[in-house]
C-alpha cells in the first residue's frame, strides 16, 4: 500500500453480483465459500516498513498483522461478525451481505471497526486484496467490485 493511502479510515465502493454461491458457514474451514471479500490488511506502524516486499500470502503469515475482511456471502446476517477459521485471532470477516445477488454501494469505517475488534485505530494499512470462494460449493460466481475509494485520515 502507498504510504499516501496508510493511514485511511474509510472506504467505499460498489460491488455486485450476477450469479454466487449458496449460503455457507464462514467459520468453517473448508466450507466457507463466499461472493466477494475485500481484505484490508493492517500492522503496527513500527512493523509496517518492514513488510513491503511480502505478498499477500507472506502478509497474512505475519503474526502482528491484523486483518479486517468484509463480506458479501455466507448464511450469517448483515454486521455478523466472524472469526476467520484461517488467521484466528488476526482475521475476522464482518458480513455487508449475505449470500444473493444485486448490486449495492458500501462506505465502512475502517478505524471504528478496527477499534470495536482489535481495540486499536492506529494500525498501518498496508495491504489490500479481492477474493472470491467457490470450490467447495462449486459454484459459478460472476461479481465485479468498481469505483474503490480510501479516504480520511486516523
Amino acid at each position: 500500500m502507498p504510504e499516501s493511502l496508510r493511514s485511511a479510515s474509510s472506504a467505499t465502493w460498489t460491488w455486485r453480483v450476477e450469479d454466487g454461491v449458496p449460503p455457507t458457514d464462514l467459520s468453517q474451514k473448508g466450507g466457507d465459500d463466499r461472493n466477494q471479500s475485500l481484505y484490508f490488511i493492517f500492522a503496527p506502524q513500527e512493523v509496517a516498513a518492514n513488510l513491503d516486499d511480502l505478498g499477500i500470502r507472506g502478509l497474512l503469515k505475519q503474526p502482528d498483522i491484523r486483518v479486517l475482511m468484509y463480506v458479501w456471502g455466507g448464511l450469517h446476517a448483515r454486521g455478523d461478525r466472524v472469526p476467520s477459521p484461517y488467521l484466528g485471532a488476526r482475521g475476522m470477516s464482518i458480513v455487508l451481505r449475505p449470500a444473493g445477488g444485486g448490486e449495492y454501494a458500501e462506505t465502512v469505517d475502517l478505524r471504528s471497526d478496527l477499534e470495536r475488534i482489535y481495540g486499536q485505530r492506529d494500525l498501518s494499512l498496508i495491504g489490500l486484496a479481492l477474493s472470491a470462494d467457490s470450490d467447495d460449493t462449486q459454484s459459478r460466481i460472476r461479481a465485479e467490485i468498481s469505483d474503490l475509494r480510501l479516504s480520511g485520515a486516523p
